[in-house]
């Protein structure tokens, strides 16, 4: 059994003992945090699609790390006029598992 779901702007396909890497949640590593936002769910039989969302569905997660993602680097530069800019930045994301899919 799969779901997609949208968090952070972003849609995402999981499964049961999924780990994926998705936009910081508010939460300390161990902590539980439920998806309500669960547009399709599929597997075994029929698919159920949302009209945007399927009703009663969520998705349980546990997280399981905050971390920072690798620097992106931001360069601009205005050819022949000695202007140049440089910038880095580095997003915070959360490490989640998912525990469990209920239709």
């Amino acid at each position: 059994m799969f779901a997609v779901i949208r968090t952070g702007g972003k849609q995402y396909r999981v499964a049961e003992n999924d780990v994926i890497k998705i936009e910081k949640l508010a939460g300390e590593p161990g902590d539980a945090v439920s998806f309500g936002e669960v547009l399709m769910i599929g597997g075994e039989g029929e698919a159920k699609i949302g009209a945007p969302l399927v009703e009663g569905a969520t998705v349980k997660a546990e997280v399981v790390e905050q971390m920072r993602n690798k620097k992106v680097i931001i360069f601009k530069k205005r050819r022949r006029q000695n202007s140049r800019r440089k910038n880095g930045h580095r997003q915070q994301q959360s490490i989640v598992r998912i525990t469990g899919i209920s239709a």
